[in-house]
């Protein structure tokens, strides 16, 4: 059993370790976890790290992010002097040496302190709010200030920054009030002044901060060294291990969201999940920044700053009850507006993140009007507990997607089917394999290369029976990830369908494991929950060779999208593994010849119609607004600015919301369903299908 010789290693070097251990502050657990964790990435993750002065100083600037990363309370002067003892800190983790963590975070909870002190003294009516002064939005890029006095400066901006977005709030909510019964002059709870709620949620963040305990100032450590692998490897104290376990099972009680920590302290919307209550909404988006979480009957609680697990609990709760979230739209730049969306706790149904299908009919260019089936697949899904218990109707994606094939068959056939992937964030590696052979004869789908280099084959074994024989169109967009990526990759390198959507997937083609920590612990005495470590050990391949790693797949047909302008991928994660390539797989047998000839007249034909639709030129120029939104690096502190551009971009998102410009590749299966015939790509992708049933002399499901 590998673990078995990992545990060999660990006893040895544990007994070296524990006896230099000092009787310091900081615990001989704390040394331990340390220890365990480094020596674990080290010699087995897929990306080998050795102790070198470059890679401490990736780990010292990692954690600085962590704990910095606006760049807002600490100076050059400062940074430059950790820095200049940094150049060791691998090699001192890997004998469980923690101290320098430890030392910055003691600095940085200095600084929140000036920092909280410097807000409770700040005279907020003397603060101008209509001047020509602007806030850099993204102080990720900035350099640290040169100076106590320019520090003090940047809170300023800050605090006049957050002033302008609470009151913008205050005033959008109380004309909305005003055009409805929920009046909030009349209303159920007395709303404090934007000065107090600023005042009360940097208190709140100091007081938080102050009272970690020693373990939960270690994870931030480690984490930061985990950063240096990978953004996919993270170690887990005992609590987020708690959550994390939730979060897979889909037992919790929420909005049905991954949420994820940003780094201007907002918390982001990550993923709708699918047949969650956000998802039913349709209201909440991937991208969307959330700064504020109300309960029902209660007031705002400002969230900026705030513990992600600390917001993630504020949103969970009893199903049926209310919670309200104040957001800043991720479509709308830094300076967006904030808006109210209220949701109804529930748990995400099963049964909405089940594959489902309908068929449409179209007529194609050669006057003729064609079936075509539709199958909707959330993600890669199978019961492994009944699997495991030898159930023979056990619940998989590949048997679902299997019967909806047969069910086209009995309902008249179709003429051609179209796999809809779009935010399938992916699942079970052996169902992308199985539902890939649904559709070949047989053969490699996948190449799994672990961290000591050897390459195992995936291959679907299934005599070359095929569930589908016809012309296949997969679509994707930039939320498809991982076992998604798997299977579209398959089918557009053994010609078997056209890959169709946003400009590439999402790009993650690695693997993780993971490893609880008190497996190796318990041989030093160390028996209670330690936390767990989750890291790559594994990266995919196609069968031509290239990784889906960081590439994606490249669909055949693009169409404009917005979340190609988003920050949305696996290139767009710190520290991503580099993509690379190996031999191609054997015994690749090439389905359908004819797509080679068919592709480039599908693709002129589509980008044609694109070029006439209204709906595809509106979202095109909100596009391109997006992008010139995004390209703006400050915000204006001038209040009356900020108030005429939340105008100007309400008039938009209006326009957007009658004409149904939504980009559907972020849009929930809610707004999908409420505005069917608005689907732009579906509808699209339907009309591809339908001239290539036209053009191949691919069997068909009759």
């Amino acid at each position: 059993m590998k673990n078995k010789k990992l545990l060999s290693v660990f006893l040895f070097s544990f007994s070296i370790l524990l006896s230099a251990v000092e009787k310091t502050a900081i615990t001989a657990e704390s040394r331990s976890v340390a220890f365990v964790t480094s020596t674990l990435l080290m010699k087995h993750h897929y990306e080998k790290r050795e102790i070198s002065k470059e890679n401490s100083l990736e780990f010292f600037n990692a954690y600085l992010k962590i704990l910095d990363p606006m760049h807002l309370y600490f100076t050059t002067a400062q940074v430059e002097e950790w820095k200049s003892s940094s150049g060791n800190l691998f090699e001192k983790l890997s004998n469980g040496d923690v101290s320098f963590g430890f030392t910055l975070y003691t600095a940085w909870i200095v600084r929140l302190r000036e920092y909280e002190s410097f807000v409770k003294q700040l005279d907020f009516a003397s603060l101008k709010l209509d001047g020509n002064d602007v806030f850099d939005a993204d102080r990720t890029k900035c350099g640290w200030a040169a100076s106590e006095r320019e520090l003090r400066r940047m809170w300023v901006a800050r605090i006049k920054n957050e002033l302008i977005t609470l009151r913008l709030l205050d005033r959008i909510e109380d004309e909305e009030a005003a055009k409805s019964k929920d009046d909030l002059s009349k209303g159920k709870w007395k709303r404090k002044s934007p000065e107090e709620r600023i005042k009360k949620r940097i208190s709140s963040f100091v007081k938080t901060n102050e009272k970690l305990e020693q373990i939960d100032i270690l994870s931030l450590y480690l984490n930061a060294f985990a950063a240096v692998f990978d953004p996919h490897t993270a170690y887990m104290p005992p609590k987020m291990e708690e959550d994390f376990n939730m979060s897979m099972s889909l037992s919790l009680s929420g909005i049905g969201a991954v949420l994820s920590a940003s780094e201007d302290g907002y918390t982001k919307v990550v993923e709708i999940m699918p047949g969650g209550p956000a998802d039913r909404d349709g209201r909440l988006k991937a991208g969307d920044r959330i700064i504020a979480v109300a309960q029902e009957k209660q007031e705002k609680v400002d969230i900026v700053d705030m513990n992600l697990t600390k917001v993630v609990s504020m949103i969970r709760g009893k199903i049926g009850t209310k919670v309200t979230l104040t957001i800043l739209d991720g479509r709308l730049g830094a300076g967006s507006a904030p808006k109210n969306i209220e949701l109804i706790r529930d748990k995400v149904l099963i049964k909405e993140s089940e594959a489902r299908k309908e068929v449409k009919t179209v007529t194609c260019t050669d006057g003729k009007t064609r079936r075509i089936g539709i199958i909707v697949l959330p993600s890669f899904y199978v019961d492994f507990q009944a699997y495991a218990n030898g159930e023979d109707n056990y619940k998989s994606s590949t048997r679902d997607v299997k019967r909806l094939i047969d069910e086209f068959q009995k309902d008249g056939g179709i003429d051609a089917l179209v796999m809809d992937l779009r935010s399938n964030g992916g699942g079970s590696l052996a169902e992308a394999v199985t539902m890939t052979g649904l559709f070949i004869p047989d053969g490699p789908v996948v190449q799994v290369r672990n961290a000591d280099g050897r390459v195992h084959v995936e291959l679907d074994e299934d005599n070359g029976e095929c569930a589908y024989n016809g012309p296949l169109l997969v679509l994707t967009n930039r939320l498809s990830a991982s076992a998604s990526e798997i299977f579209a990759a398959a089918i557009q390198d053994y010609r078997r369908g056209i890959i169709a959507g946003d400009a590439k997937t999402h790009g993650k083609g690695s693997v993780q494991t993971v490893q609880e920590l008190k497996n190796f612990l318990k041989f030093i005495g160390i028996r209670h929950d330690t936390g767990m470590l989750k890291f790559t050990t594994s990266k995919f391949y196609r069968i031509n060779g290239g990784s889906t790693q960081l590439k994606g797949v490249t669909p055949d047909i693009v169409f404009p999208s917005y979340s190609d302008a988003m920050d949305i991928g696996e290139d767009k994660l710190d520290r991503p593994m580099p993509w690379d390539s190996i031999q191609s797989a054997p015994d690749i047998k090439i389905c359908c010849n004819e797509l080679e000839r068919c592709i480039p007249k599908l693709k002129k034909e589509c980008m044609d119609r694109i070029a006439q639709s209204t709906e595809f030129k509106a979202l095109v120029r909100d596009i391109g607004h997006y992008r010139e939104l995004k390209k703006r690096k400050t915000v204006s502190l001038n209040i009356n600015t900020r108030w005429k551009e939340y105008l100007a971009e309400k008039k938009i998102t209006d326009e957007q919301t009658k004409l149904m410009k939504l980009d559907s590749d972020l849009a929930s299966s809610a707004e999908k369903k409420k505005n069917k015939a608005k689907d732009i790509y579906l509808k699209e992708v339907i009309r591809i299908a339908g001239d290539l049933a036209a053009m191949t002399k691919q069997k068909v499901s009759k």
